[in-house]
């Protein structure tokens, strides 16, 4: 018999890690227009070049995700990055 079961309260720490980088982006694009303007109009440029000598650590699969992005808005920017993040563990136990 198994158990299935969410831990909602528990946050993976691949999820913990884009959060972050996410963060970081969506930070740099509020505080800095040219970033912003970039990063809506060329995404994946934007993430290659980093901002302020840092570099954002995202994988291939994710940053090629985000680099297909296009919208006219930082809102719509984060809500389209996001999609997917907040997903539940679920664990199955035998």
């Amino acid at each position: 018999m198994s158990n299935i079961f969410s831990d909602y309260h528990r946050r993976d720490e691949g999820v913990l890690q884009k959060e972050r980088e996410y963060s970081k982006i969506l930070t740099a694009a509020v505080v800095n227009e040219k970033f912003r303007k970039l990063l809506l109009t060329n995404p994946g440029l934007a993430i290659k070049n980093g901002f302020g000598g840092e570099a954002f650590h995202l994988g291939s699969e994710e940053t090629h995700r985000i680099s297909s992005i296009r919208v006219s808005t930082l809102a719509e920017f984060a809500r389209q990055m996001s999609v997917g993040l907040a997903q539940p563990t679920v664990a199955i136990l035998d």
